[in-house]
């Protein structure tokens, strides 16, 4: 299959659930919603079984996070690289456009923290907001497109996306990492969300993309870094956590682009 083939199945079942999706997306603060059985279930299949070995991943783990992640496609299968483009297919953009209401999205061909990632057990996301805008802050960060391709996944095993609507000290809901579901996700500044740990010796593999506009979410203009905190039942990790977002936002008011490269893009 080529990314074309996958953007045209994508696009029709968008279209096909657009009314529906478009109702739930606009119910919650953090607006989101989720499409399943996007794709044949053996094509899927066949993504899932080209993941790579988490091995071959970069590790992300502190305080914040405890993830696989991997932006330079070439390095893997060539069906990965193909699922994880057609997500940026015009047709695709176009049907998620008209899902969300947000106009003039481009995609993100270098991946800036986008592609494939793998959470195996005792792996997880703390409450967080994405960072606000594309890697040369030009751009605002607007949706997040989230795809679980871990066949028999269910909500006991964990690794399941939690969104905050009332922010990362009260409940928040979750939409289960089940097989073949497609998760879109709007980003801005009170899109709070993590991901629950996963509880089995089992990889949670997952296709990630993310669109930008020239447009904020938001009636105004903003910047902010990534921005994790602790669980309610973390208040040491939360106070550490508040200090790291002061710290690395603090940095950013001096260098806008950061002060080292962000590694997890890809370079073509």
């Amino acid at each position: 299959m080529q990314r074309k083939e996958y953007a045209q199945i994508i696009e029709s079942r968008l279209r096909e659930k657009s009314e529906e999706l478009s109702h739930d997306f606009h119910l919650n603060t953090v607006q989101s919603c989720y499409l399943d059985n996007l794709l044949p279930d053996d094509l899927v299949l066949e993504i899932y079984k080209a993941f790579p070995d988490k091995s071959t991943m970069t590790l992300k783990k502190s305080l914040r996070e405890n993830k696989y992640v991997a932006a330079q496609m070439d390095h893997y299968a060539p069906v990965l690289e193909e699922i994880v483009y057609a997500f940026q297919d015009p047709g695709v953009l176009d049907a998620v456009a008209e899902i969300t209401g947000i106009q003039e999205m481009v995609p993100d061909d270098r991946l800036y923290a986008g592609g494939i990632s793998l959470m195996a057990q005792n792996n997880f996301l703390n409450p967080h907001l994405d960072n606000s805008h594309d890697k040369d802050r030009e751009r605002y960060r607007v949706l997040n497109l989230l795809f679980y391709v871990t066949p028999d996944w269910s909500h006991e095993k964990g690794g399941n996306l939690e969104l905050w609507d009332n922010g990362p000290k009260e409940p928040q809901r979750e939409i289960t990492s089940l097989f073949n579901r497609l998760a879109i996700m709007a980003t801005h500044q009170k899109s709070w969300h993590s991901v629950s740990e996963v509880k089995v010796d089992q990889s949670r593999c997952c296709v990630s993309n993310y669109y930008f506009s020239a447009k904020p979410l938001e009636d105004h203009n903003y910047f902010h870094v990534t921005s994790f905190r602790g669980r309610p039942e973390q208040p040491v990790r939360d106070l550490v956590l508040q200090g790291d977002i002061a710290l690395r936002q603090g940095i950013r008011k001096v260098f806008k682009k950061g002060v080292a490269e962000n590694k997890h893009v890809y370079k073509k």
